[in-house]
């Protein structure tokens, strides 16, 4: 299967993506991350995606990342489509992808360096070029925090056919996002980031699959709300959205802490992994992970 075909065919509807797992210690537990790499193979995500973000990129060393990815591709073992991720500087990035295509993945996310707006349009054309030379590129659209990928940069990648960009991850969203949503519709698959409620504005101007929280612990969920959208059941969607992702992020607010040690606590009361995180990030103490099992047991999920 071409690389556009099979990219369209398994980037479609809710993803999940990998939150590396770590025991209470602060090592990377590999055992649930094969489990975690099952649990999303069984969930019917059609690709498992690795992000500098959710995948914890931030706290492990380069030699980890590469392990991570390792693990993953092998785990996977050619079921689903595999899209890696890295960020360092372009050469760096264009080895890497030489990894990641020499053990199997099928897609890279090179996301670039971005210090104190270091890049500019010819050079973030050239950096997502020169990894499409390797392997196929999922452009990604946060640079740095309030920081997108310009749109000039996507109008000069699109005027190049051996750009090697398949697909791009939006999590900017808003305006922006549909703009570049109706952009690259036809050209590129377009991952919405951040929630049902990001990929239901973007929708009508191409959006192809979205970045699924619940996909880690409870995809069913998921799935209901992608049913819907499929039927054009517009109202069982944003019904949905009420019922589980908003309440969702609003617990989290109301909790006190970052959306991601939530996100892995859930994936303990489900049984997918531990919560752990590595220092300094924070793991939910066992006093928070009681409000946040009160709060799965009040939408009759636990």
């Amino acid at each position: 299967m071409p690389i556009n075909e099979k990219v369209k065919h398994y980037l479609n509807g809710p993803i999940s993506s990998v939150s590396t797992p770590f025991d209470r210690e602060g090592n990377i537990d590999y055992k649930a991350l094969r489990h975690i790499v099952e649990f999303i193979v069984a969930s019917n995500s059609g690709t498992i995606l690795l992000t500098y973000g959710d995948s914890l990129y931030s706290i492990l060393t380069d030699s980890e990342i590469a392990e991570v990815t390792r693990v993953v591709v092998e785990q996977n073992a050619g079921r689903k489509l595999v899209v890696a991720a890295g960020n360092w500087w372009t050469g760096e990035s264009v080895r890497f992808a030489e990894y990641c295509k020499g053990i199997g993945a099928d897609v890279y996310m090179p996301l670039p360096p971005h210090w104190a707006g270091s890049c500019t349009v010819p050079t973030l054309v050239e950096h997502f070029t020169r990894v499409g030379q390797v392997m196929p590129v999922m452009a990604v659209t946060a640079l740095a925090p309030g920081v997108s990928l310009p749109l000039a940069a996507v109008e000069r990648l699109l005027e190049n056919n051996r750009s090697g960009v398949v697909a791009v991850k939006d999590d900017i969203c808003g305006a922006y996002g549909r703009r570049l949503a109706a952009l690259v519709a036809g050209h590129w698959t377009f991952l919405s980031g951040g929630r049902k409620e990001n990929h239901l504005d973007v929708l009508p101007y191409g959006a192809d699959a979205y970045l699924s929280i619940y996909s880690r612990f409870r995809p069913d969920i998921a799935h209901r709300y992608w049913a819907a959208v499929q039927a054009g059941d517009l109202t069982e969607a944003v019904s949905i959205i009420t019922t589980y992702d908003i309440p969702y992020m609003d617990f989290v607010a109301k909790l006190g802490v970052d959306f991601d040690s939530v996100t892995h606590g859930a994936m303990e009361l489900f049984g997918v992994a531990e919560r752990w995180r590595r220092l300094p990030y924070h793991s939910l103490t066992d006093e928070q992970l009681g409000k946040l099992r009160e709060f799965f047991e009040g939408l009759d999920l636990l």
